[in-house]
């Protein structure tokens, strides 16, 4: 298939980028694995979208293999993705990190993703988590 049939297949959000070339999520977990809290490394893989922020849009959560989920937000807030992608097919382009994330932020994200006040209060302690900063993102039409 041409690259230009094969880009056709998608619809494409921030840089351009090729469908080419993308890992599986479960080499991409393998990479965040590698990772330490400060490392970063530039990656393009294709996996699920898990969910949306429901407000505009501004950040994604992508399945990786077993429990682990990578959340992804996009390079300098330049763009956003729609709010009605769950479960559809994704590559995005960018930069893989390891960080730790806030009970603050963690209760945001929550809300963001309409979470129950009983689940958003459950949260009480900072969690290790996978990052990623898109540039780039295809989303399967």
């Amino acid at each position: 298939m041409k690259e230009g049939q094969e880009q056709s297949e998608y619809e494409s959000f921030g840089a351009e980028i090729s469908p080419r070339g993308s890992f599986s999520s479960s080499i991409m977990l393998e990479k965040f694995e590698s990772l330490r809290s400060g490392d970063t490394i530039n990656e393009k893989f294709s996996t699920t979208i898990n969910s949306v922020c429901q407000a505009k849009g501004c950040w994604m959560v992508l399945e990786l293999p077993g429990v682990d989920d990578v959340r992804v937000k996009f390079k300098d807030y330049g763009f956003f993705v729609p709010k009605d992608i769950i479960g559809k097919e994704v590559i995005v382009r960018g930069r893989a990190f390891v960080e730790m994330t806030s009970v603050e932020d963690q209760k945001h994200f929550a809300e963001d993703a309409g979470k129950s006040i009983d689940e958003i209060v459950a949260i009480r302690e900072p969690e290790k988590s996978f990052g990623f900063i898109a540039d780039g993102v295809l989303i399967k039409k």
